[in-house]
C-alpha cells in the first residue's frame, strides 16, 4: 500500500513472544494511522476496566501515512494506552527521528501487551527483531539511555523511544522520551511504558516509503515552502519567528494578552505579571547569550528547536535544549518566574528524567499557590520554602522528583495525586478531566472554543486538540458543526504523522491533495471529515466504556472564568462552556446528556463496528 510499510509488530512482553500482523487496507483506509490506527486496535483488543498500570493495558508506538515519505512536517508518531492520569483514551505526539526510523526498520507501528518481569528493550534493526535485557539501561537518564544503547546495538545511527527516571518511578506525567529531548509528553504513556519494564524501543532501517504519486507530493512540498518564503504571507512573521527563537518567539506576547495563564490560572497578567516581568521572556534578551546552533524534527522546512550552552550562573549545563513555549509558560507566567535559567535547568531535569513539562511546571505552580495560602508548608516540602516566583525552589522540587525522594514522591502524581497524596490543596487545583491543561487561556477572546477541547476531547486538558469558533453567545447548529469538523481536521493531522506548526506555516495548504499524493487516489475534503469524525469517534468511545460520560468530564471552575478575571485580556470572561459542548454532542450525533454517540451516527461513519456492538448489541 502507497503510504505504509504494510506490517505491525506486537509484543507479549509477559509470554517473551513477538509477532507481525499485516496493516490491512481496509484498516489503514478507515483509521488511516496514528492515534486512529491505535484506537481501534485498543479499542477491539482490550478490556473495558483493566488497570492503567497493569499488564492488561496496551501501549502502542505509531506512526501515519506521512511519517518518512518526505512530506514537509511528517516526522511524528504517536504513543497510545489508557491513560493512568484520566481512567480513559490517551494519546501523545512526538517529533524527532524515532517515527520515520520505526517505518525504514520495517513498520507502521509496535504494540506492547502484557508486562516483563525485568527490564527489557525492544531492538529492530531493519526487519529483525528481539527482546533483549536491560539491566545495563534501567535507571539512566533519557540522554545517557540513547547513548548506551548507541554502544549495545552496535549501531551509531540507532534511534529509541525511551523512558528515563520518571517512567521507571511511575511519575503519572512521565512521558516517552526520543531524540534526548523530544517528548510524547502528555497522559502518563513513560508510567505505561515504566509498569511495562521496557525502557526503550530502538530501531534502524533503510527501508523506503512508497508514494502513490511523488510529483504531485512535490507540489505540495513547494507549495508550503513557497507559503513560508512568501512576506506577503499573513504567518510569514510566524515562521521566521519560530525559525529565530522557536516556539518561544511570542511568549512575551502570550504572556501580555493573557493567552498565557498566570499564578495557577487565578492571576492575571496586568496585575500579578506586568510587562516588565514579561519582557523576561524577550528572545533578544538571551537567545545570542546561550545558543549555539539550530536543529529540527524530520523532514521539517522550519527547524524551530536550538542546543544551548549556559556557562555560568547557579545552574551551568553544558549541552541542552532552548525550552519550548509550553515550558517557559508553565514555569514561567504561571509560577510568576522571570529567572530564565532556573526554567532551563527544569527543563533539562524534565528531558533527563523524562517529565512532561506541562505537567511538570502546573505542579510547581500549585505547590507555589498552596505555600502562600498556607496548605502546605516548609515542613510538607522537606524543608523547601516555595513562594512565587522562586526559580531555585523550582529546581530543588524537580530534583526531589528525579530523585524519586521525600516529597518528590508526591508530586510526581501531578496537581490530583499530589493534593490526594497530602491530603490537602483540592481547592488550588487547576485541571480539566484529571490532567494540567496546556498553556493556552480559553478565556482569551477568540481562544473561547478551548474550553470545549480542554473539558470534552477523548484527551481532556490538550491546546493542540482542533475545534471551531464560539463567541460565547450563540451556541447553533453552524458553531457545532464547525466545532467537529475542527476536530476531524486535527485528528486526521496527527494521524496522518504531521506536525500541527503545518497549518501555521502554509495557511491555504490542503491535508486532502497531500494524503492523496502519498496514496495516489483522489481524496476531498469530505472524506477527510468523514474519516477524521470516525477517528475522534473511536477515540470518543474507548473513554465512555470506560466510564467517562459527560457528566463525569470536570474542568476546575477557574478554567472556565469562575471567578471571574479582574484585569487584563481575560477581564470579566465566563465561558458558557457547557452550551458548547451541548452544540458539539449534538452535531456529532451523540446524545446531549451523556455524549454517547447514536447508532444511526456511528453506522453512517462506517468502519465502527466494534463500537455499535459495545453500546447497542450485535
Amino acid at each position: 500500500m502507497n503510504g505504509y510499510m504494510g506490517k505491525l509488530l506486537f509484543v507479549d512482553l509477559t509470554e517473551g513472544k513477538l509477532w507481525e500482523e499485516e496493516l490491512t487496507e481496509e484498516m489503514a483506509k478507515d483509521f488511516v494511522g496514528g492515534y486512529g490506527l491505535g484506537a481501534k486496535i485498543l479499542f477491539e483488543r482490550m478490556k473495558p476496566g483493566v488497570d492503567p498500570l497493569g499488564p492488561d493495558n496496551i501501549l502502542g508506538l505509531v506512526t501515519g501515512p506521512a511519517t518518512g515519505t518526505g512530506a514537509f512536517f511528517g516526522g511524528r508518531y504517536m504513543a497510545v494506552c489508557k491513560s493512568p492520569v484520566t481512567g480513559g483514551w490517551n494519546d501523545a505526539n512526538s517529533g524527532g527521528y524515532f517515527g520515520p526510523e520505526l517505518r525504514k526498520a520495517g513498520f507502521d507501528g509496535v504494540f506492547f501487551l502484557g508486562a516483563s518481569e525485568k527490564p527489557v528493550y525492544l531492538w529492530i534493526n531493519d526487519g529483525e527483531y528481539e527482546l533483549r535485557d536491560a539491566s545495563e539501561l534501567w535507571g539512566l537518564d533519557v540522554k545517557e539511555t540513547w547513548e548506551k544503547l548507541k554502544e549495545l546495538t552496535g549501531q551509531e545511527k540507532v534511534r529509541a523511544a525511551v523512558i528515563g527516571p520518571a517512567g521507571e518511578n511511575l511519575s503519572l506525567f512521565a512521558a516517552v522520551m526520543n531524540d534526548g529531548h523530544r517528548a510524547a509528553g502528555r497522559g502518563g504513556a513513560g508510567a505505561v511504558m515504566g509498569s511495562k519494564k521496557l525502557k526503550a524501543v530502538a530501531c534502524y532501517g533503510t527501508q523506503k516509503v512508497e508514494v502513490g504519486d511523488r510529483a504531485a507530493l512535490n507540489a505540495v512540498n513547494k507549495f508550503i515552502i513557497d507559503r513560508m518564503r512568501d512576506p506577503e504571507c499573513p504567518t510569514h512573521t510566524t515562521s521566521r519567528g519560530f525559525a529565530a527563537a522557536g516556539t518561544n518567539f511570542g511568549t512575551t506576547a502570550s504572556a501580555m494578552s493573557g493567552d498565557s495563564p498566570v499564578m495557577n490560572w487565578a492571576g492575571n497578567s496586568p496585575e500579578h505579571f506586568p510587562e516588565e516581568m514579561a519582557h523576561a521572556f524577550d528572545p533578544e534578551r538571551f537567545e545570542d547569550k546561550y545558543n549555539t546552533g539550530a536543529y529540527g524534527c524530520a523532514f521539517c522546512p522550519l527547524r524551530c528547536g536550538a542546543s544551548y550552552k549556559i556557562e555560568d550562573g547557579r545552574w551551568p549545563l553544558e549541552e541542552t535544549e532552548r525550552p519550548e513555549y509550553e515550558t517557559m509558560s508553565a514555569f514561567g507566567s504561571n509560577c510568576l518566574c522571570t529567572d530564565i535559567e532556573a526554567i532551563c535547568k527544569c527543563n533539562e531535569i524534565c528531558n533527563r528524567g523524562g517529565f512532561d513539562t506541562i505537567t511538570a511546571g502546573s505542579v510547581m505552580a500549585w505547590v507555589m499557590e498552596c505555600y502562600e495560602k498556607g496548605i502546605l508548608t516548609k515542613e510538607d516540602l522537606d524543608g523547601i520554602e516555595a513562594p512565587w516566583g522562586d526559580g531555585a525552589a523550582m529546581v530543588a522540587l524537580m530534583e526531589k522528583m528525579m530523585a524519586d525522594e521525600g516529597c518528590g514522591k508526591k508530586l510526581k502524581l501531578g496537581q490530583v495525586g499530589a493534593a490526594d497524596a497530602f491530603g490537602k490543596g483540592h481547592e488550588c487545583l487547576a485541571v480539566a478531566g484529571g490532567i494540567e491543561p496546556g498553556m493556552h487561556d480559553a478565556r482569551l477572546p477568540g481562544k473561547f472554543a478551548l474550553i470545549r477541547a480542554f473539558q470534552y476531547d477523548p484527551t481532556p486538558g490538550r491546546h493542540v486538540k482542533g475545534r471551531g469558533f464560539y463567541d460565547n453567545v450563540n451556541f447553533d447548529e453552524e458553531a457545532g458543526k464547525a466545532d467537529v469538523a475542527g476536530a476531524a481536521n486535527t485528528d486526521m493531522t496527527n494521524s496522518a504523522g504531521l506536525c500541527s506548526f503545518i497549518n501555521l506555516s502554509a495557511p491555504g495548504f490542503s491535508l486532502p491533495d497531500m494524503l492523496g499524493a502519498i496514496w495516489g487516489r483522489p481524496y476531498t475534503r469530505e472524506d477527510l471529515i468523514k474519516d477524521g469524525t470516525r477517528i475522534f469517534m473511536v477515540r470518543h468511545a474507548f473513554g465512555l466504556r470506560e466510564g467517562r460520560l459527560r457528566d463525569k468530564a470536570y474542568i476546575s471552575p477557574r478554567l472556565k472564568g469562575e471567578p471571574a478575571i479582574t484585569a487584563g485580556g481575560n477581564k470579566d470572561v465566563v465561558l458558557n462552556n457547557e452550551a458548547m459542548g451541548d452544540a458539539f454532542f449534538k452535531a456529532l450525533g451523540c446524545d446531549v446528556a451523556t455524549g454517547i454517540p447514536s447508532r444511526e451516527a456511528l453506522e453512517a461513519l462506517g468502519g465502527l463496528d466494534a463500537v455499535i456492538d459495545c453500546f447497542y448489541g450485535k
